[in-house]
């Protein structure tokens, strides 16, 4: 348990009122800092519940004096050391880390650059549906500490992204889960990909002999890690297809979803998978593999898988009009899940893409822009980087810096048998508070029409 009696929390989004209300339950003095002004509806919980805070900058005495800093995931510890340097980075620990040290459940935890979201939904269903007592927490849904402190549980799945890492000292999965590793997030990592890697790979570091850590065998970095750092957990891959790696017990044969774990035979017809594209075999084959560790039978992942259902925001097919098919794939905010969403069709697209640019690299997505999209919409407040990357492959290219225009735009070049594919590539602060937001204006927006 955590031995402190004074914890300043900074960031006063989900993470942040999670970890103090759980800081509260506790009887552990809290005091909330944020350097933005705090909403009002946000102000009259703090007050209700008797919790200090202060706004629009952070007092230098609430990061030293206090026995411990829990860091928002939004806020970079970096650009916070250069304005206050006197600042002791072993007191900073992420929500996570605080929520772990209050429960006993057992951790599920699924990172990676994309399909994390989906992997997580997928296992907290498959064992859901199997009656366990579990809960679906972190960077999905509610706050880890929320759900400590409401709710019992005896599993737990969690969405944990790199930045909920970063600032961990013991937390420990029971199963970790590495969907794939991409360049993302450069910008909080000093433009180095082998500092974002590292962070990623901070979910086996505390892991056990007992415990296990799961992995994509044709993500190639993934495969080139055990290399350079130690993994005491037991280790199972999945798989594409058939390979050489001895850590691969989950592969696709013959159209078939094939798994050796446990030793037993399982085998599922990959069109019996019912979110479609090569990624989501990927994401299904990493939930599979906890579900058989956990000794769910067979019988029961198969039935289970029949009814899930997508998750808003990714790859999301909700309105089809004048034959023209319009996808919410607001969560694809960098190039590797744009990939995977240009990918899934085969009709003419026309793709909107824009935001804030995280560093990104857009070269492997020229070949399919190339070969599949008839039109590009950029919607951000800098479209720039994006009509000098793309406007030699593509017919049209539109800028605009509303949902509105954008809209508008797709519904007059597009004809019957097209995509019209919101995936933007980047993230969403510059005209949206969330990627959440940016999905449901798109969605908005398109029942207009």
């Amino acid at each position: 348990m955590i031995k402190t009696r004074d914890i300043t929390i900074l960031g006063t989004g989900i993470s942040g009122l999670g970890s103090a209300k759980l800081a509260k339950k506790l009887g552990i003095n809290v005091f909330i800092s944020d350097k933005n002004i705090i909403e009002k509806s946000v102000k009259k919980h703090l007050i209700k519940n008797e919790i200090g805070y202060e706004e629009n900058g952070h007092n230098l005495k609430r990061l030293l004096n206090p026995d411990q800093v829990i860091i928002s995931p939004g806020i970079s510890f970096t650009e916070l050391k250069k304005s206050f340097p006197e600042i002791n980075e072993n007191k900073f620990i992420s929500e996570i880390e605080f929520a772990s040290r209050h429960t006993d459940a057992f951790i599920i935890a699924v990172t990676g650059s994309n399909g994390k979201t989906t992997t997580a939904s997928l296992i907290y269903h498959l064992l859901k549906e199997s009656g366990f007592n579990v809960g679906l927490a972190g960077n999905v849904g509610v706050s880890f500490a929320e759900s400590v402190c409401d709710f019992s549980y005896d599993y737990y799945v969690l969405e944990v992204s790199s930045f909920q890492l970063d600032h961990i000292t013991n937390f420990k999965p029971n199963i970790s889960i590495i969907t794939n590793i991409t360049p993302d997030h450069l910008d909080r990592y000093d433009q180095s990909f082998q500092n974002y890697i590292n962070s990623k790979f901070g979910i086996v570091k505390n892991q056990k002999n007992e415990d296990y850590f799961i992995y994509n065998s044709n993500c190639k970095v993934s495969k080139k890690i055990f290399k350079t750092i130690k993994v005491k957990s037991k280790i199972f891959s999945f798989s594409l297809s058939k390979n050489e790696d001895k850590n691969t017990l989950l592969f696709i044969d013959q159209n078939h979803i094939n798994s050796l774990i446990n030793k037993k035979k399982f085998m599922l017809s990959t069109n019996k998978v019912p979110i479609t594209g090569i990624h989501n075999l990927q994401n299904s084959m990493a939930a599979i593999s906890v579900a058989q560790i956990l000794k769910i039978s067979n019988k029961k992942i198969k039935e289970s898988l029949k009814t899930f259902k997508s998750i808003p925001h990714r790859l999301e097919h909700f309105l089809t009009i004048q034959k023209v098919k319009y996808i919410n794939d607001s969560k694809a905010t960098n190039v590797n899940s744009v990939f995977y969403a240009l990918d899934s069709f085969d009709d003419p697209i026309i793709w909107i893409a824009g935001g804030v640019d995280k560093g990104n690299i857009y070269d492997d997505l020229i070949p399919l822009v190339s070969n599949k999209v008839k039109a590009i919409i950029c919607l951000g407040q800098d479209n720039n980087k994006l009509i000098d990357v793309f406007s030699s492959y593509t017919d049209v290219i539109v800028s605009t810096d509303n949902i509105t225009d954008a809209v508008s735009s797709a519904y007059k070049i597009s004809k019957p048998g097209d995509v019209v594919l919101l995936s933007p590539a980047c993230a969403s602060f510059d005209l949206f508070k969330s990627f959440e937001e940016r999905g449901d204006q798109f969605k908005e927006e398109v029942r207009k029409l």
